[in-house]
């Protein structure tokens, strides 16, 4: 297949998927950093590279209620956001999962007020880890073109019916250029297909019910199975997975383990600051120390039995969350790590990390310094220690 090397930043390659899978229905409202995608998009819109309908709506509330109408209705339909529209969006986010509608949305990841900022970090996402979403967080803009792609298939599989947001960390990968391998716009469009509705469509011909009221005798039960899905569409998303490789020649996972084979110390990361950390590893390598790094690519469905098989042989961990749990004990990756690594015997030391919070660098020094107080933790014999910040003045 001959694909095209471009320079593209984060939102760029988001645009330009979009524009190759060409949904029927986009609703745009702006919200920093995540704007410039409905921008291009809007723009391929008149000018009739695409046959999408573009809905401006008053707000993000009303961009996925949009949305999930038209889903309803049997478009493919899809949005974006960022930070506070996310949280805008929060009443909608349930409804999309709840009934079962296979909405894709980038998300740009953003800090949340107050105070305001605009730069990142994934508390916005973390905070919608339980609305019933699968998550997928991107290391780079071709992982971001790549993952948007792949999420159509995904969330239109037959057997997984489920919204899904693809995540990038704000400005540091949705304003930097980095050079993305572009797939021919027919390949792409065959690999999505056309989407087919599984279930009876909004008709106004044949009304039906939609979000029925459901008290007590059966809210339990339908929860349940919106739950069950997760648990039964990681073979799905898997076989995504596979069907990309075979496609186009790159191969993602639940997870990316790096040096991992014979480490004794690993971090596990979301997102951009994977890079990072590869970095450290191969400078500490380089010296002999036994370390390596996870990158968790799908937060959910969490992958906990990927995660176990790739950190069972490491002595000591330390989860990096770009978000606070405000539970005085750490970020909410690290609850899902230690949980998930609980029973290994022996167990590891798992210590969490919170840095990073409203755009903050993380620096390769901070990340060695992690490493070092692995080990120290380690010869002392102390077990989870449960909450270190990087780079915060006390």
């Amino acid at each position: 297949m001959e694909k095209t090397l471009r320079a593209l930043t984060g939102n760029e390659a988001a645009a330009e998927a979009l524009r190759q899978i060409n949904p029927d229905v986009v609703a745009a409202y702006p919200i920093t950093p995540q704007t410039e995608i409905v921008q291009l998009y809007s723009g391929f819109v008149a000018d009739g590279l695409v046959d999408t309908e573009m809905v401006a709506v008053e707000s993000e509330h009303s961009a996925m209620s949009a949305t999930i109408g038209a889903a309803a209705a049997g478009a493919r339909a899809m949005t974006a956001t960022s930070s506070q529209g996310l949280a805008l969006m929060w009443e909608m986010l349930y409804i999309a999962a709840g009934l079962r509608l296979p909405i894709v949305m980038p998300m740009v990841n953003r800090t949340l007020s107050a105070p305001l900022n605009i730069h990142c970090d994934h508390s916005d996402s973390m905070g919608a880890r339980d609305s019933g979403w699968i998550q997928v967080y991107c290391e780079d803009s071709q992982e971001v073109y790549d993952s948007l792609i792949q999420a159509v298939r995904i969330a239109e599989h037959p057997e997984v019916l489920n919204p899904i947001m693809v995540c990038l960390d704000g400005f540091i990968l949705s304003h930097a250029m980095m050079g993305v391998q572009v797939y021919p716009d027919d390949e792409v469009r065959d690999f999505v297909g056309i989407r087919e509705p599984h279930y009876t469509l909004l008709n106004a011909r044949q009304p039906i019910t939609v979000g029925a009221i459901d008290m007590f005798d059966y809210y339990f039960e339908h929860k349940r199975a919106n739950a069950e899905i997760m648990r039964t569409c990681k073979p799905h998303l898997q076989g995504v997975f596979d069907a990309f490789a075979d496609r186009f020649g790159t191969r993602y996972g639940f997870l990316e383990a790096y040096r991992l084979d014979d480490a004794e110390r690993a971090v596990i990361v979301l997102g951009s600051t994977a890079g990072t950390a590869r970095v450290v590893v191969d400078e500490l390598r380089a010296a002999g120390e036994p370390v390596g790094v996870l990158n968790l690519r799908v937060f959910r469905p969490f992958p906990a039995e990927e995660l176990i098989d790739a950190l069972a042989h490491v002595r000591g961990i330390a989860v990096l969350d770009r978000a606070e749990a405000m539970a005085g004990l750490s970020g909410p990756l690290f609850f899902e790590v230690r949980s998930a690594l609980y029973d290994l015997a022996p167990r590891p030391t798992v210590t969490g990390y919170v840095y990073g919070l409203g755009g903050r660098d993380i620096r390769t020094e901070d990340i060695a310094a992690v490493f070092h107080e692995l080990k120290d933790d380690i010869a002392a014999g102390r077990r989870d220690q449960r909450c270190r910040y990087i780079g915060v003045r006390e």
